[in-house]
């Protein structure tokens, strides 16, 4: 399967970088347009040393970790969010009956390369971060491991998406809320939050698992919250239960597609 969907991605590389300038253009375009969430933050610290008790660099931490698995997501499975216009244009009758997982066609589906300069923004990030902070590799080693998970549960979220489309196939509104609302909401501190949306995206969409709890083990900080330490190692766990979920749901929402006919 990953080998066919690298073949899929593959057809629609060869055919940007058959453009080169505009594969260029485009690929620094998305880099640039990355770099206004990072202007925000620098704003914010412009006038303050501290966001609800973090400093810019841990900021930055968080946000370049979240971001970073957020865009690689972006890049490679975000076309699942557009299953609800296949249903209604009777499309996806296509990808169903070829020898090939629906869900790897639609991920695959008009692949774009360009995308590749926001990956590249958010890593520059995260890394400039991880130096700033002097993290020893103590605590480094958690660094892959939530970055792996964060993209774990954002592949998870846009298959959960893809498949509540096949009930709501006329409010992309609400898929986008579960994908682009939960990458915005891990762009900074939780702290920031109330303690009951918290306590949901952590014990119901865990969402803390992506940067939150792991990152307070990297920065060897304490839960504003309270949570207990074990948490902080909880994230691919998380994960896995969130994935399965959403194969599941991706199952169901295949098994009870019904055709238009045409």
């Amino acid at each position: 399967m990953v080998r066919t969907y690298f073949l899929l991605i593959w057809v629609s590389t060869r055919a940007a970088a058959a453009y080169p300038v505009s594969f260029a253009l485009m690929t620094v375009l998305g880099f640039l347009l990355a770099g206004t969430d990072v202007a925000v933050i620098l704003v914010i610290f412009a006038n303050t040393t501290t966001l609800a008790g973090f400093s810019r660099e841990e900021v930055l931490f968080l946000y370049g970790a979240a971001n970073l698995a957020f865009t690689i997501c972006d890049t490679f499975v975000s076309n699942l969010d557009r299953t609800s216009q296949h249903i209604k244009a009777g499309t996806l009758d296509t990808f169903l009956i070829r020898p090939v997982s629906a869900w790897l066609q639609l991920a695959a589906e008009r692949f774009m390369p360009t995308r590749i300069g926001r990956i590249l923004q958010a890593a520059l990030v995260l890394g400039y971060a991880v130096t700033a902070l002097g993290v020893g590799w103590e605590r480094a080693w958690m660094i892959p491991v939530m970055v792996i998970t964060g993209i774990v549960i954002y592949t998870a979220l846009w298959t959960i998406a893809g498949a509540v489309q096949f009930v709501l196939t006329d409010a992309p509104e609400v898929v986008n809320s579960l994908t682009y609302g939960s990458n915005q909401l891990t762009q900074y501190p939780f702290s920031v939050y109330a303690r009951d949306l918290v306590a949901g995206v952590t014990y119901a969409l865990p969402l803390a698992f992506v940067n939150w709890q792991p990152g307070l083990y990297v920065l060897d900080r304490d839960d504003p919250f309270g949570t207990p330490e074990f948490m902080r190692f909880l994230g691919p766990a998380a994960a896995l239960v969130l994935a399965l979920l959403a194969a599941l749901a991706w199952r169901q929402g295949v098994r009870h597609y019904r055709s238009t006919g045409s």
